[in-house]
């Protein structure tokens, strides 16, 4: 290892010779207060940055123990690190030269508090009156050039002058706000907290008195300042926590089960369900929906028209196509908004660790008490999350379904005939869902009525404002009753196990070497194809993306072997990711990933075009 002074000569030498020449700084320096480590040199001044990384120890950081003495706090600290340095480097760095020259930042990120490979904390190993922890920040630099030539003093500013400066200003524990830092892990730790109470209390979620629901805009995703109304339990839905930090908190708690949300154009339905939706992440402080908190396991379900489906048993909804087709391994290149509405649910169940078995006999024993029934399923899904299990949560906006998937009326049931529909509508498999494997649905309803029927809470949305209105729609579904025949039969139906065939995830383009590439959140480039992600909503980090990305590719080479299932699979993936941290789905260390689930990396798998499976 080399130090300060001579990096800094050697860039000076360095001045105005051909760009590739920054390749003979790669190493690690000792800058007396952190380590300097230099992992790659891009090529080109147009290029990706050079990737560079800070290692800051626990004697100059003085990070205290009790701010990341939980994994909820160990991973806000992170983010606010991140943060911090990201703050700071926009204040001091400045362009320098042509291309990429003079960056110096770190990955992108927005309201959520994601576990990145942006930030690492290094944990002390001396004892004394407090134990004291340091930080390894990774990030990217745009090394100087003018055109093609080496810019070597401007070069020897930013790495010897700047860096030190961000570095003093944003990893120093001293130099921080130590209230704000405290409040964000503190906040993060009691959502964590919050959601891991779910279950416990029979809830699937909880929006806290208070929240702040609506954003700036669609492409704004901060809180709305003017005119933002507060969010309100209603007082038969609301509940109580006193969580770690905080102490007491009210809000509402929706239950288990079918849950509706209804209301006029306008009125906030949708902003409830999309703030539901994002839920099973953690937010900063002042995003106004800091403690609106999901199940971990909720997926948004949607039509997507066009997208690829491969071997999808999506029986339970769709039978006897015209032309023969197989629904029980149904193949398409272009999904009509109904088949790829049921494919959406069925993948997801696929991946959602779930126990059939122990409540078929229970549930048939437990007919017709409906409370027995409830109070078993509950039951049964408090075991299963003390077992690891994750039994999906189903959110559904009528906006963005496929109408003749969501409800068939009476009118056309006596119109067109049963045996001539090929699809059973969600109405009549929604309660099944629940029965058989302990599925609860949040839907989006203004249009039907309907589903009254099968709704165990409806909520009503007046003004951003919710109110418990399921008495009413009980009575009203009574008074008007619609006699429309069930269609859903006496049991949801069996969930298929695929297996993948290896040969048909290639990312290499038929090359050595391994082509895949992120734009945004919405599309991954892997190998010749590019799998649209747009339909995909809990995607919220475009560094997410980079590593579904790489979760493919190691997914790949490690386990799949024409053998093991989808759910088999991303298993092995989540685990290896749970003991060894993201690193292990690149070979060198990468400052650019954040945290994804099990359902995000099969959805991309499976909107792959190229994809072959076989049932199990």
């Amino acid at each position: 290892m080399t130090n300060k002074e001579s990096l800094e000569r050697h860039l000076r030498q360095l001045d105005n010779r051909g760009y590739k020449a920054y390749k003979d700084i790669q190493g690690k320096y000792d800058f007396s207060d952190f380590t300097l480590i230099i992992d790659y040199v891009q090529g080109d001044p147009f290029a990706s940055p050079s990737k560079f990384r800070v290692r800051v120890p626990p004697n100059i950081a003085q990070l205290p123990r009790e701010i990341f003495n939980s994994p909820s706090r160990e991973i806000a600290l992170r983010d606010y690190l991140t943060r911090q340095f990201d703050r700071a480097a926009h204040s001091i760095s400045s362009k320098r030269g042509t291309g990429k020259s003079g960056l110096i930042a770190v990955t992108r990120f927005g309201q959520e508090v994601l576990e990145r490979t942006s930030a690492f904390i290094i944990s002390s190993h001396t004892s004394g009156i407090e134990d004291l922890g340091g930080v390894e920040l990774r990030f990217a630099v745009g090394l100087p050039a003018g055109g093609r030539s080496i810019l070597g003093r401007q070069a020897a500013e930013m790495l010897c002058e700047d860096i030190p400066q961000i570095v003093s200003k944003s990893l120093k524990y001293a130099n921080l706000n130590a209230a704000e830092c405290r409040r964000h892990v503190e906040t993060v730790e009691d959502a964590d907290w919050l959601r891991q109470q779910l279950a416990k209390n029979g809830l699937v979620a909880f929006v806290a008195d208070g929240a702040i629901l609506p954003r700036r805009s669609g492409v704004d995703d901060r809180p709305l300042l003017n005119n933002a109304v507060a969010f309100q339990s209603p007082p038969s839905l609301k509940v109580e926590f006193n969580c770690p930090n905080r102490g007491l908190i009210s809000g509402m708690g929706i239950p288990a089960g079918i849950t509706l949300i209804v209301g006029g154009g306008y009125h906030g339905k949708s902003t409830l369900l999309r703030a539901i939706e994002l839920g099973v992440y953690n937010r900063i402080p002042g995003d106004g929906r800091e403690f609106v908190v999901t199940n971990p396991a909720a997926v948004k379900i949607r039509a997507e028209d066009g997208r690829s489906v491969a071997g999808v048993d999506i029986s339970p909804f769709i039978n006897h196509l015209p032309q023969g087709r197989d629904t029980a391994q149904f193949y398409t290149e272009n999904a009509s908004g109904s088949t790829s509405q049921a494919a959406n649910i069925v993948e997801a169940l696929e991946v959602g660790r779930r126990k059939k078995e122990e409540g078929r006999g229970k549930k048939e024993e437990g007919r017709g008490k409906k409370e027995e029934a409830q109070s078993f399923v509950l039951e049964r899904q408090l075991v299963a999350i003390s077992e690891g299990d994750l039994v999906p949560v189903l959110l559904v906006d009528e906006d963005t379904a496929a109408t003749n998937f969501m409800i068939r009326d009476r009118r056309m049931q006596e119109l067109i005939a049963k045996d001539k529909e090929p699809i059973t509508p969600f109405i009549d498999k929604v309660r099944l869902l629940y029965a058989d494997y302990g599925v609860s649905t949040i839907l989006v309803m203004g249009g039907s009525g309907d589903y009254f029927d099968v709704a165990d809470t409806v909520i009503s949305m007046e003004n951003f404002q919710a109110y418990n209105v399921t008495e009413k729609a009980k009575k009203i579904a009574k008074k008007y009753s619609i006699s429309r025949a069930a269609e859903g039969g006496e049991n949801f139906g069996e969930i298929t196990q695929r297996v993948p065939i290896p040969a048909s995830l290639d990312p290499s383009r038929g090359r050595r070497d391994v082509r895949v590439k992120v734009r945004d959140v919405d599309e991954l480039a892997f190998g010749t194809e590019d799998i649209d992600l747009g339909a995909v909503e809990q995607i919220v980090d475009s560094g997410q993306l980079r590593a579904i990305a790489a979760a493919m590719v190691y997914a790949k080479q490690q386990y799949m072997d024409g053998k093991r299932t989808f759910a088999e699979i991303i298993d092995l993936v989540m685990a290896d990711i749970e003991a060894q941290g993201m690193d292990i789905l690149s070979p060198f260390p990468e400052g650019d990933f954040a945290m994804f689930r099990r359902f995000e990396l099969a959805a991309a798998i499976n909107r792959l075009r190229s994809l072959s499976v076989v049932a199990k």
